[in-house]
């Protein structure tokens, strides 16, 4: 209840424009690293471009020019992005150890090294898709890993976790709270820390994390460059910490760029509880806020309460705006993927994998989710969408929790 006594509806839907944004913003050097990054993941056993697909059907109903989605619910059989991080962290510290320059790394040689480097432990903090990319990636160059999840951690996460390879425990911890443990771990028991967030002192792995998330990037550009279309007009990028979506605006900037095609508006999108990218761009002073709180979200892969050092500059810089959003618009973008309008194809997309589309369905018509509120007609301005407008959205996950998927969906 309110000091007047009168009980508060839902939080709507925000929309933060980014004060600070730069027209021509220094987007750092995560492009070269991305590059290298691309070389290595080609050379990995199932490396294949996830697909990006154009959904027309729904650009009309939506009425928008274009709507594509790049799917990467295929992604090495792990049903997420996140293994391109962990592959190429977890390739540079080997090459380092062996003395390899880091445009010299391949699967081969790296997997050939094991005996000499011996067997070691890779830890992390996760929520699920990070922890798993991490998992496999140790696994596939003969090393072992050490997850720990957060509290009220996905069974079917923590089983696909343990699937391969690694030691799972899930913690009486929220997500940044679990990081700490992970890293305290680490240093007791002479592992390797591999986080997908940063901190001061702890820089060069995230790093590499967020070059090798610039595969994705580099796959979409060239996706979009062979179907003519010159580049979007909007991406709409989910930010947890902010490492991915610094890497987008880094490195699918630099690679739009690169090909002779304008700069498209970076969109962030959060889950309510777990905003801390959108408080630190509403708060427009270029400083980073924490979200409190339990974080407790259906966007698993978003409950995150504290910005990456290394994110936050780039985010800062880039971002034309930052979005909170209530659960109910993951859900929305779940069935959306899944059941289709005339003929785009179906996607399976998780619920942090999802949020993006349902976010634009109901900037573009509101009046079909009465149950969530916000001024949709103030954010589609603020934001220039309309009949030009060519929105790439990245589907980040599959079912990675295939109940939730089959509950949401009503497939399965």
């Amino acid at each position: 209840m309110t000091a007047e006594g009168v009980k508060q509806g839902p939080r709507p839907v925000e929309v933060a424009l980014n004060p600070r944004r730069e027209e021509m913003p220094d987007l750092g050097g995560l492009a070269p690293g991305a590059r290298l990054a691309r070389n290595f993941h080609a050379g990995l056993p199932g490396y294949a471009p996830t697909t990006l697909v154009e959904l027309p059907a729904l650009a009309r109903r939506l009425g928008l020019w274009a709507v594509f989605v790049k799917d990467e619910s295929r992604r090495f059989g792990l049903e997420a992005f996140k293994g391109l991080g962990s592959a190429w962290a977890v390739a540079r510290l080997l090459g380092e150890r062996r003395g390899l320059a880091p445009a010299t790394l391949d699967f081969a040689s790296l997997r050939a090294a094991r005996p000499r480097l011996g067997e070691l432990t890779f830890v992390t903090a996760t929520d699920g898709n990070h922890g798993r990319g991490l998992a496999w990636a140790a696994r596939l160059l003969g090393h072992r890993a050490r997850v720990f999840m957060p509290a009220g951690a996905s069974a079917a996460r923590v089983a696909a976790i343990r699937a391969q390879g690694a030691e799972c425990t899930v913690t009486e911890l929220a997500y940044d709270d679990a990081v700490r443990h992970a890293a305290a771990h680490a240093r007791e028991t002479d592992g390797i820390l591999v986080q997908d967030t940063a901190w001061e002192g702890y820089e060069k792995i995230p790093t590499w994390i967020m070059e090798g998330y610039g595969t994705l990037a580099l796959e979409a550009a060239e996706q979009l460059a062979g179907m003519g279309v010159s580049g979007p007009t909007h991406v709409f990028v989910q930010a947890g910490v902010g490492s991915f979506a610094a890497a987008m605006v880094a490195c699918l900037g630099t690679a739009l760029k690169t090909q002779g095609m304008p700069q498209p508006r970076f969109v962030s999108v959060e889950p309510h509880a777990a905003d801390c990218v959108f408080r630190s761009i509403a708060a427009g002073d270029g400083r980073p806020r924490i979200c409190p709180g339990s974080l407790e979200t259906l966007m698993a892969g978003l409950s995150c309460g504290e910005v990456s050092s290394l994110a936050w500059p780039v985010l800062s810089a880039g971002l034309h705006a930052a979005c909170a959003c209530p659960d109910e618009l993951a859900r929305l973008g779940m069935r959306l993927l899944a059941r289709p309008f005339g003929e785009d194809p179906a996607l399976v997309s998780g619920e942090s994998g999802a949020v993006g589309a349902g976010l634009l369905h109901w900037l573009m018509r509101p009046e079909e989710s009465p149950e969530t509120s916000g001024n949709a007609a103030r954010g589609r301005e603020a934001l220039g969408l309309g009949p030009g407008a060519r929105v790439l959205i990245i589907s980040t996950e599959g079912a990675t929790d295939p109940a939730v998927w089959e509950a949401v969906t009503g497939l399965s």
